[in-house]
Parts: C-alpha cells; structure tokens; sequence
C-alpha cells in the first residue's frame, strides 16, 4: 500500500492552480528523508500569471487607506493564531522542526510582527509641508513602490515569509512570494489562509526552484526584488535586477562573533550560547557559531561548553526533549560534515562531529577549538549546529577576529565592564551588537547587516520604509 502524496498548488490570482506545463518536485520531510507532497515546479508562464495578477490588484490596493491595510493585516494574524496548530505542522514536516519549540518560538513572534506592521501602516509619513523657495510649497510623498518579487529561505519559512509580505502588503504594495523548493508547506497553507482576507492578486505565492526565482527577479514587472538566502544567491539577484535598475533587499550569509571576556559569567555564557548556537541545527543567520574567548578562561570555558553540546538532544519533531530537528537537506548535512571533516591538524573536536542516526539528516551538536582565523571553518558559514573557539589575548586582538571576516549581520559582547561594551558595540562591523544575550529579536528593532551580509532591513520601521518611495511635490501658491 503506497501513501497519496499531498499536492500543493501555486497561488495566483486568488486561485490554486498548477504549473502551467504541469511540472513537479518532489518535497521530502528532512526528519524522516522521506518523500510526503508534491509542488509545482513553475516556469516563465507562472510566472509571467502571478506578476499579471500582481500588477493588476496594484492600483487598487495602493489606493486603499492605511486604515483599510492595517484592518486586513489584523485579520491576517488572528486568522493564523486560529490556525496555529496546521501552521506548526506544516512547518515542522518542511523542516523537522520540534513541534513544541515551533508552536512556542516561531509562530507567536510571527503573529506579533504581523501586528506590528498592521500599526506602521498607520504612520506612513513625510516630513511636513513647508515652503522652502517663495511662493512655493513643497510636500513629501511617501508611496509605494509597486509590485514585489520576493524569495523566502528554507531555514525559516514561515516566518521569512511573514518579514517579506507584512511590510510589503502593509505598504500598498503587492507581493508575489516564492518559497523555497524544499519548504513550500508552510507557505502555501498561508495563502490558503490569507485568500479569505486580502483582494484577490495582492498576494501571490509560486513554487519553484533557483530557475523560477531567477525569472522573478529578471521579470520586468516588480520593482523590487526582496531575498534571504545565500552570498551568492543575493549577487545573483543584484546582478539581475541591475539590468533594469530594479531596488533590491537582501539579507544574506552571516558568521556571528561572540566575544567572551575574562569577567563575563561563564555559566550563563555557556547555558545561552549554546542555545543560540544550536538552535534550529544552527540554520540561522545569526546563530551564535563563532565563539571568541579571553585565552585566560579559555579552557574553562571550552570544557563547559562541550558538556553542554554533550547534553543539547536532536531528535524527531514530536520529542520534547530535542534543540532542535535535522538539516533541511542532504546536501546541507554534506556541507556541515564536510567543514568538520577538513579542519586541520591544529583543531580539536570537543564534541560531536557525526551524523546522527541513519533517517534523517540530523548532526550532533559539535564544539570545534584550536583554530585560527583563517581557518576555512571560521572565515565561511557553516550553518549547521557547529560551535567554534578561538582565544585572544586583549580587546584589540578580539575587536581585529571578530571583524576579519567578509560577514556583518550579527554579534555579541559578554562582559560586566560596562565601558569595554560600549567601545565594542561601537567598534564591531555588524548590523546588530547584542551585549549579555545572544539572538533576540523584536519587531520595533531593524534587522539586517553590512558588507556580504547585504542590505536593507528587515522588521522595524527601517524595514517598513523600505517598500516605500519618496516623492517631492512643489506647488505654486499663486494658484
């Protein structure tokens, strides 16, 4: 007896519809490796069908009130606390995700954003009017820009997609949204649920790989292209999008430094990064992976920190107990194998380093010391459930690691000395300094990094402006 698989569909137009030609993927549950649903695999004509829609519902929903906008939104986030519980499912078969840690850490965070930037479309604003030649007014216009072409990744895709069409759709603008082809559950199952709230076309949701997204990003219809993904996906899409002078957002790769002085409490220091670091298998641009100590509690520290890789449990999705679930594909459990399998002599595996269990592709929580800068492990992203440690001898030596990599997103300072936090947040090239903490995010505060890590923010209202235009109107007042 052979199981139906679950066929997704495309959401265009306010209508479910398969590819155009008919073509599929196959989606595989990455806690088990097995095959449980089918999506379209959407080429040039679905695409050509969403950014039409898109384009057409436009004028309209650029003309509704702020009011009008933020109504839809808070229906959108009553709508998905209501259906929590598929939305958890969903998201943990695409990812194998804990069940548990999803319903708790995931969906509210994405509920709260939804409503947070409900509110921001009530306060899309220029600055005041004023007359800065004689007998002249002149007047900002905030707008916005159009139709948005946007790419989600597999690490988080619920809530990746709900930072990408909140701002958007909350803007005026229209969105047509492509999941990632190993995570479309989840998105599908959104558009599902927003089909009731918002005019048909002001949503849009393709399936597809690589080639699809890079047809949205070519096509001449968005005005924006938005993606969260790899280093070389974003130089792809600004490549792309160069041709025709599109805007373009992209959060990108991330290598985060956490730099633990001598007077930071180790114990607390150990307990949160290793959650920050381990969380989600490390599939997170800001996962707390490079860790650099103060060589006088270095091995203290190292030792602490392999009792509790040690004691992190991955596991299936319906065990309590687990961090965290498997990588999201075979290919990523062969990337993260393949760091640890070529470190170099002077490294030392603390903890972990295998694969565990034959199903799935789950990887053991792993501590990595001995390394040194430019080590292949420490200046590239691994983005799996690997710690490393470094030691450094004075501020300036920690301040000289922590920047001497090509990533800026995200890092961390673990001192009492409130001074050296200071100079340190001050001096660190990153888009987001967290002192004495590691990973929490809000939706007032912006997200996003410099250097390879991209540009344009995400959540706040940095990231609410960024699907917005500015326009300058200048009136005679003599009539």
């Amino acid at each position: 007896m052979t199981t139906e698989l679950r066929r997704l569909r495309n959401y265009i137009g306010g209508e479910f519809k398969d590819a155009a030609d008919g073509r599929t993927t196959e989606v595989v549950n990455p806690a088990t490796g097995e095959v449980y649903a089918t999506a379209p695999l959407s080429g040039q004509a679905d695409v050509d069908a969403a950014m039409a829609a898109a384009a057409a519902a436009f004028p309209g929903w650029r003309d509704t009130t702020p009011a009008e906008r933020q109504k839809a939104l808070l229906k959108i986030a009553d709508a998905f606390e209501a259906r929590a519980d598929e939305l958890v499912a969903a998201e943990s078969e695409n990812t194998g995700k804990p069940l548990g840690l999803t319903a708790s850490e995931e969906l509210p965070p994405m509920v709260d954003q939804i409503r947070f930037f409900a509110g921001a479309a009530r306060l899309l604003e220029g600055r005041s009017a004023g007359e800065y030649m004689e007998g002249m007014t002149s007047i900002i216009r905030r707008e916005p820009v159009g139709v948005c072409a946007q790419v989600a990744p597999w690490n988080y895709p619920m809530m990746m997609a709900v930072w990408k069409f909140a701002p958007a759709i909350a803007a005026g603008n229209t969105v047509v949204l492509k999941p990632s082809d190993t995570t479309p559950a989840s998105t599908v199952l959104m558009a599902e649920i927003i089909d009731s709230v918002l005019p048909k076309g002001v949503f849009n949701v393709i399936c597809g790989d690589r080639e699809t997204g890079k047809a949205m990003v070519e096509h001449p219809t968005p005005a924006m292209a938005s993606i969260t993904g790899s280093v070389r996906a974003g130089m792809q899409v600004a490549e792309s999008a160069s041709k025709d002078v599109k805007r373009v957002h992209l959060e990108l790769g991330g290598k985060a430094p956490v730099v633990v002085f001598e007077d930071a409490d180790i114990a607390k220091a150990v307990e949160d990064i290793a959650v920050a670091g381990y969380f989600n298998a490390g599939q997170d641009c800001t996962a707390a992976t490079r860790v650099l100590v103060h060589e006088s509690i270095h091995d203290e520290f190292v030792a602490a920190l392999a009792k509790a890789a040690a004691d992190t449990k991955t596991g299936q999705p319906d065990d309590e107990d687990v961090l965290y679930g498997p990588l999201n594909n075979p290919n990523q459990l062969k990337q993260v194998a393949g760091f640890v399998e070529r470190l170099p002599a002077h490294a030392k595996v603390e903890a972990g380093g295998h694969q565990v269990g034959e199903k799935g592709y789950f990887y053991a929580p792993t501590v990595v010391s001995g390394l040194k800068q430019d080590d292949e492990i420490i200046q590239n992203e691994v983005f799996g459930p690997v710690i490393t440690v470094q030691s450094f001898a004075n501020e300036g030596q920690a301040l000289e690691y922590a920047n001497g990599v090509e990533f800026a997103l995200a890092s961390s300072v673990w001192t009492k000395d409130h001074g050296r936090a200071m100079r340190m947040s001050k001096n660190l090239d990153f888009g987001c300094v967290w002192i004495n903490t590691h990973i929490p995010l809000v939706a007032e505060m912006p997200h996003g990094g410099f250097k390879k890590s991209g540009y344009g923010k995400d959540l706040s209202a940095y990231g609410f402006e960024d699907y917005t235009r500015i326009k300058h109107v200048m009136t005679s007042l003599d009539g």
